[in-house]
């Protein structure tokens, strides 16, 4: 049938996605404020960590919102499938609105102490619930409102939800920091963006209250054919789990890091690797953002005409072989000196072997200190086990890493500034076309994964047990393999002496997945409901 023959949307069916779609886009923005924000609130809680650990503490903090995910992702599932898809994300757009608002009016560790940091990671928790809440209540009232041969375009829309709240999050920084000024936006404004959520929370909660439940729930519903225990069914019976595990292990784990490899791994990779200012890197991000949405809905459409699969398992493909040479790319168009630095001084740290064994968070021997203190600056370093004090050489100056620890560190700043290795990036050499564009990229191949997604996971899964479903393998590879990806990258960076060997964690689970999904994943498209 070609194109023009196809009848319209129904008005119906524009207002289940819009109204979905502003719901979720609204929780999304939540979400993702604390990762956009993460060196104010390294500074504002977690400074008492030392200022080498701070931001290292707070990306873990980032992390617990993800870890916790699973969890809402059964809690949630469970009522989407025993009361229904509309009132269960109307309460998620609830507990993730009022948690941010809290956010915003919580006093940071200079008022309060440790309570502080500890009020953030609850309030991030519940976040995490929130969201491990909303995805699947939303994609699945969604596909249960489209046509068999449109399903990927519908839930396409959805898509672009998650990728335009992060946007939202970075024009909000942005907006406030160039009103405000750096100093008052990291003293005071960095509350605004979490306390207007609550004029977000209301609109999400109007818009979502004039839908009507979805029609394959309630023509279940009416026909007694509602489960009564969803989780059970869903994973207590071998037939239903197994569509999860491979759910899980052979779609979403590459998904989730193909998104926040190409997103937030490249937006910490500018501003913490690359010193490009937040702002600046915040903007060309946004920019690339803006450019590719229209993307997740196009790739969602397409899907439908020549199936999910290869679109989504392609897309990994291609991601997971460009990452190591389009984010040379990137820092070569950001900061030109820093990488030309990188191949010209030669570093090598000696230490005990004991002393640099890799842990995720590290403890605080010499080694691992040179180590944060290195990577804080993006030096490229050898490592050669010793017995001993710590030495570190840098293009042939020796630094004995012992006695005062703020001489040696003085030390080290000022060999590395003697080397040529820049504190930030120069302004004036970023190549502001080339990064966008290379930026551009990977948001085409994360559209590209995820535009699909939606329609494949609820094409897997019949209606009695979809939301439960759904939800769990979702958010677990969204929440443990995506999510940990920033400190993950971070951590295996600091430990081998390179920024770009951290690339190796996502490409490897991005490859894994895929050879699963090859196998085990079956074709969905126009699966019955």
């Amino acid at each position: 049938m070609s194109a023009p023959a196809r009848a319209a949307m129904p008005a119906e069916h524009r207002q289940v996605i819009v109204a979905s779609s502003i719901g979720a886009l609204f929780e999304w923005y939540d979400f993702y404020l604390f990762g956009v924000l993460a060196p104010v609130f390294a500074q504002a809680f977690f400074a008492q960590a030392g200022e080498h650990a701070a931001l290292a503490t707070t990306l873990l903090a980032f992390a617990a919102g993800f870890l916790v995910r699973p969890v809402g992702a059964l809690l949630f599932g469970r009522l989407g499938d025993l009361i229904g898809r509309k009132y269960t994300f109307l309460v998620t757009l609830v507990l993730m609105g009022g948690a941010t608002f809290v956010i915003g009016l919580l006093p940071g560790y200079d008022t309060i102490g440790a309570a502080a940091p500890a009020l953030l990671v609850l309030l991030r928790l519940l976040q995490g619930l929130a969201i491990g809440g909303e995805y699947g209540g939303v994609a699945t009232y969604v596909a249960e409102h489209a046509p068999r041969d449109r399903r990927g375009l519908y839930t396409g829309w959805v898509q672009t939800t998650a990728s335009l709240g992060l946007l939202l999050a970075l024009v909000a920084s942005i907006g406030l920091r160039s009103v405000l000024g750096d100093e008052a936006f990291a003293a005071w404004g960095w509350r605004l963006p979490f306390l207007a959520s609550l004029a977000l929370l209301v609109v999400g909660i109007w818009v979502r209250l004039r839908l009507r439940e979805s029609p394959l729930y309630l023509e279940l519903k009416r026909s007694g054919g509602a489960s009564r225990r969803p989780l059970t069914e869903a994973f207590g019976h071998w037939r239903n789990l197994r569509q999860v595990l491979i759910a899980l292990f052979g779609l979403v784990a590459a998904q989730a890091v193909v998104w926040y490899t190409g997103q937030f791994e490249a937006l910490f990779f500018l501003t913490i690797t690359l010193k490009v200012p937040e702002t600046s890197a915040a903007l060309l991000l946004g920019a690339a953002l803006l450019l590719a949405s229209p993307l997740f809905v196009l790739f969602g459409a397409w899907s439908d005409r020549i199936g999910r699969k290869p679109i989504i398992l392609t897309g990994c493909v291609l991601a997971a072989a460009s990452w190591l040479p389009l984010f040379g790319a990137l820092a070569e168009a950001a900061n030109p000196a820093l990488v030309a630095a990188q191949r010209r001084v030669a570093v090598q740290l000696q230490a005990a072997p004991q002393d640099c064994t890799w842990r995720l968070v590290a403890r605080d021997t010499a080694c691992t200190k040179v180590q944060r203190l290195l990577q804080q600056r993006s030096v490229h370093h050898s490592r050669l086990d010793a017995p001993g004090p710590a030495v570190l050489t840098i293009a042939g100056t020796r630094i004995e890493i012992e006695g005062d620890e703020a001489l040696w560190r003085q030390r080290i700043d000022a060999a590395l500034d003697a080397a040529g290795y820049p504190r930030h990036a120069d302004p004036a050499r970023i190549a502001h076309a080339k990064v966008v564009a290379i930026l551009f990229v990977l948001v085409a191949f994360v559209a590209m994964v995820y535009g699909p997604l939606a329609a494949t996971l609820v094409e897997m899964f019949p209606t009695r047990v979809r939301c439960s479903s759904v939800s769990l393998p979702y958010h677990l590879g969204n929440g443990w393999f995506g999510g940990l990806v920033p400190s993950t990258v971070l951590a295996v960076s600091a430990h081998s002496g390179s920024v770009a060997d951290g690339l190796w964690v996502p490409i490897g689970v991005t490859l894994a997945s895929v050879a699963i999904g090859l196998v085990f994943l079956r074709e969905s498209r126009g699966a019955p409901l």
